[in-house]
């Protein structure tokens, strides 16, 4: 039986030790070569540090990516024996806002780290209210450097406390905290001996036995098409004859025998076959990428949607969303054009209106802008020029999400989420 995949994001301010967690995990779960770890001793040695830094680990990323040779978030890759896997490494600053929005929009559950000593700052805040915009479903803070406070539980319960109360004004499904020290490992692998008073789990231990399964939509059915496979040339008298429609299911369970429905033609029709890589299927979920056989002959090509005839997206050429833009080149102003693409439809796009722009750190809502510039998020309505298939984002991530593309240079410049349509 194949592992699930863990997708979390880290998060935290300069000098909370990110990178110092990240190498931890790395070196604890054994997801680093030898060459690696001989090279990150060597450097420490010669640097006179009396622990190995496992914080370089990560730091040649992390410098690679601030010189821009590589992606805005950098990714890293271990597994255990229960779990695997992906860490998106996001910077703190808040002029990285786009590359925590970009790590956590796929993330399962968000770390933000807080160092015991400073308690929470306006960083973390905005950490937390970042997550929750994107319905990160699953939120751990990582009281770190808990070993320059003495281990103490007063600190770690005053930090809880504080934070537990501004988390009462956001809307977080999951919240946990956990006490660590990641220079010396404690609470990360292993449960601390030095924390007897903390009683939940390590924070490997949490990330392994976190429930993610009922995260993803399982009641609405929504499956974009992606292509459609039709093998003319196919020496195979039985796949002469074949019609596939590719897709990743983002939403409900969709089984042989289904009746479903086609958008945009409103079309019904019954499922007869799904395909997976190694074969047929008995049924399909989130986010498994699949390939359907439908009983009728319906012209269907990309962009379009599969559904169920009495549980079907909203069909609008109105959005209404929260947009994070992503450039410094222009500013995010009505009567822009841009392309839109949502699931795997693409169109035009036009800003009718940018209705106010939302203080991170403060929550408020400033009313008096005439747009978005880099990093900042707003209530934005768009028009497009052809009608999508779409849920709020709270619903469905996959279709209440959507990027901004720039014609021009085929760049993207704003993420959104779909809070409600026309």
């Amino acid at each position: 039986m194949a592992m699930d995949i863990l997708r979390f994001a880290t998060a935290g301010s300069v000098d909370d030790g990110k990178s110092t967690l990240i190498g931890r995990l790395l070196y604890d779960s054994k997801a680093i070569f030898e060459d690696q770890l001989e090279a990150v001793e060597r450097t420490s040695a010669d640097r006179g540090e009396e622990y190995t830094n496992l914080a370089l680990l990560t730091d040649g990323l992390r410098a690679e990516r601030e010189q821009g040779i590589t992606i805005d978030v950098a990714y890293r890759y271990f597994a255990t024996p229960r779990r695997k896997f992906i860490i998106a490494d996001t910077p703190g600053h808040i002029q990285y806002t786009r590359n925590m929005v970009t790590g956590a929009s796929t993330a399962d559950l968000a770390i933000i780290l807080v160092d015991a000593r400073k308690g929470i700052l306006e960083q973390s805040r905005r950490h937390a209210f970042l997550a929750t915009l994107l319905r990160v479903p699953h939120l751990v803070v990582a009281v770190n450097k808990m070993d320059l406070v003495g281990y103490e539980e007063s600190v770690f319960q005053a930090i809880q406390d504080e934070f537990t109360a501004f988390a009462a004004k956001l809307d977080i499904g999951d919240l946990t905290f956990i006490p660590i020290s990641a220079l010396h490992g404690d609470n990360v692998v292993e449960r601390s001996v030095n924390m007897p008073w903390y009683e939940g789990p390590s924070l490997l231990h949490h990330l392994e036995h976190v429930h993610i399964a009922s995260d993803r939509n399982l009641i609405d059915v929504r499956f974009p098409v992606q292509y459609v496979i039709r093998p003319h040339k196919a020496t195979d008298p039985e796949l002469h004859d074949y019609r596939g429609y590719a897709g990743q299911v983002a939403g409900g369970v969709l089984k042989p025998g289904d009746e479903v429905v086609h958008l945009p033609s409103g079309l019904t029709t019954t499922i007869t076959h799904i395909d997976g890589p190694n074969g047929p299927v008995q049924e399909a979920f989130p986010p498994m990428s699949v390939t359907l056989r439908l009983a009728d002959d319906i012209d269907i090509s990309r962009g379009d949607m599969i559904a169920r005839p009495h549980n079907q997206p909203r069909v609008t050429q109105d959005l209404e969303a929260m947009v994070c833009w992503m450039t410094d080149v222009r500013k995010l102003t009505p009567r822009m054009k841009l392309l839109i693409k949502h699931t795997t439809r693409t169109a035009r796009a036009m800003v009718k209106d940018v209705h106010y722009r939302l203080d991170i750190n403060t929550l408020h809502r400033d009313e008096q802008v005439d747009g978005l510039a880099l990093n900042e998020i707003g209530r934005v309505s768009l028009r497009v020029t052809q009608p999508l298939f779409v849920d709020d984002y709270a619903r469905n991530r996959l279709t209440g999400g959507f990027i901004l593309i720039d014609e021009a240079t085929n760049g993207t410049v704003g993420a959104g989420m779909i809070i409600s349509s026309g």
